[in-house]
């Protein structure tokens, strides 16, 4: 059985579910949890026999031969319990919950992942599995799971960009479901496997890979994923924290910064007023090591993103457009950015390619560097693929041929290549460079430059089909609204 067949044979059965009010992350998180216990199962038995560290009577068996109310009652025993336990393991069964209420569809389910030989299937296999699972779940517009979520083919782009090398270390502060990790993984075994030392590919399974995600349920789907893409083993001691990415200095400098920052431009915290309400307010991180003291998230992520490089780390981060104009502490955070580190490339992102609905949003490519007196960015390039550029979810998703030519254009490992595509004789070519000099003239030192003509403002005979105006109009009055929610947050701020 494929991976497609198979991710399709486990996805049909949570329709089923739907009508118990079980939710796609619902089931997503069940799968989780039986497939992790039933892969432990199978590397305790031989040829393996590796030690899980699964308490005596709570492992996988222990499920099969139980039914009806038993069942339940040990399957709840069996989460609690598990999520007690040390390393990967505890950390995948923390908090967990039965939220399979019915008995009889609780035994089909384990009766259907007992069904296959995980342990037995490539990683290529069981990690495309997952995938596409999290990704059906990401569709899911009611689950909110979108924002954890960031398209697949923008990862690999980005990664294709920056190359990662073995024996490095790359790092996300807000991992969601791991995909920045995967890619990296899959770049580099693609690219140098087969000249990989034994102690590199040990590195890059154990050490790799380090990074923060402070929503349970979010976490325990990447360490799963993780596990699944053969990184990582059953008994290691995560490398994904649980806290805060924000809250301090990162524990250690990494080579390589990869992230895609969650989307709302406020951080916030809920507190109990003086009549005992509940309400939020906004939440300012006080780090000595920030340009500007903001509650604006994305410019903090972009702030502490810095920090975690090394010495000529390279970082590659989607922000959403207020992070390229807005002034007060956008500007400051820009203009140190210019100034500390070498900003050398913007990926201008088109609408319709995130779950996460009415995102603007753009790449920031740049490398750390030593602290001196002249700036260290002399010129940034731009590739514009939002201007005329049309993208919906279902119709015409991104896919990575999409950004080939961005790609070329960038030159990985041989920037001093690059050439523009637009001229005077070319006013259409998406790849610009602009000088320093001519950023900081600008108002604010605003990085949202853009030159192409919308084509559809003037050639009404020839825009895109009706629902992809539709979808683009929604996009942009979302966009609008969060823009508004933003202004009535900092005037509620400034009056109280």
């Amino acid at each position: 059985m494929n991976a497609q067949t198979l991710a399709n044979k486990v996805w049909n059965f949570c329709h089923t579910l739907r009508d118990d009010g079980v939710s796609y992350g619902d089931y997503l998180e069940q799968l989780t949890y039986l497939i992790f216990l039933k892969m432990a199962h199978e590397y305790s038995q031989p040829p393996y026999r590796r030690e899980a560290g699964i308490p005596a009577g709570y492992d996988w068996p222990s499920l099969v031969k139980r039914k009806g109310a038993e069942l339940e009652a040990h399957y709840i025993d069996l989460l609690r319990t598990l999520g007690q336990q040390a390393g990967t393991l505890g950390q995948i069964f923390t908090k967990a919950q039965n939220k399979i209420q019915d008995p009889a569809k609780l035994a089909r389910v384990i009766n259907m992942i007992d069904a296959e030989k995980w342990a037995m299937l490539d990683a290529d296999v069981k990690g495309d599995i997952y995938e596409s699972l999290l990704e059906k779940n990401a569709e899911d517009t009611k689950s909110g799971a979108g924002q954890y979520f960031t398209p697949r083919a923008l990862i690999k782009a980005m990664v294709a960009c920056v190359q990662p090398q073995p024996g490095k270390t790359i790092a996300d502060p807000s991992a969601g479901t791991g995909g920045f990790f995967l890619a990296a993984y899959d770049w580099i075994t693609e690219h140098h496997g087969a000249r990989m030392s034994r102690e590199q590919k040990q590195f890059l399974k154990h050490d790799a890979f380090h990074g923060n995600e402070i929503v349970a349920n979010t976490r325990r789907l990447c360490l799963m994923n993780l596990f699944l893409h053969n990184i990582g083993e059953i008994d290691d001691q995560p490398n994904i924290a649980s806290t805060d990415a924000l809250i301090g200095p990162a524990p250690a400098r990494y080579d390589y910064v990869l992230a895609n920052p969650p989307f709302g431009r406020k951080s916030s915290m809920t507190v109990t007023n003086e009549e005992g309400e509940q309400e939020k307010e906004d939440f300012v991180y006080n780090r000595q090591d920030f340009w500007a003291t903001t509650s604006n998230k994305q410019l903090n992520f972009v702030q502490h993103i810095r920090t975690m490089l090394k010495e000529n780390g390279q970082a590659a981060v989607v922000v959403p457009d207020n992070v390229l104009f807005e002034g007060g502490a956008g500007e400051t955070v820009r203009r140190k950015l210019l100034t500390t580190t070498e900003l050398h490339t913007i990926l201008r992102l088109p609408t319709g390619i995130f779950y996460a609905n009415g995102v603007k949003a753009n790449v920031l490519f740049f490398d750390n560097k030593p602290g001196r007196a002249a700036p260290w960015t002399k010129d940034i390039w731009i590739y514009d693929y939002r201007t005329n550029v049309h993208h919906t979810l279902k119709k015409k998703p991104l896919r990575l041929e999409h950004l080939r030519e961005f790609i070329g254009c960038y030159q990985p490992g041989q920037r001093d290549q690059r050439r523009e595509t637009w001229s005077e004789s070319n006013l259409e070519g998406r790849w610009r460079r602009y000088s320093l000099d001519e950023v900081l003239k600008r108002d604010k030192v605003s990085l949202d430059i853009f030159w192409l003509k919308d084509k559809s403002l003037g050639d009404l005979d020839n825009l895109p089909e009706p629902d992809v105006l539709i979808e683009e109009i929604i996009e942009n009055l979302e966009a609008g609204l969060e823009a508004f929610r933003g202004v009535a947050a900092s005037l509620e701020s400034a009056r109280s």
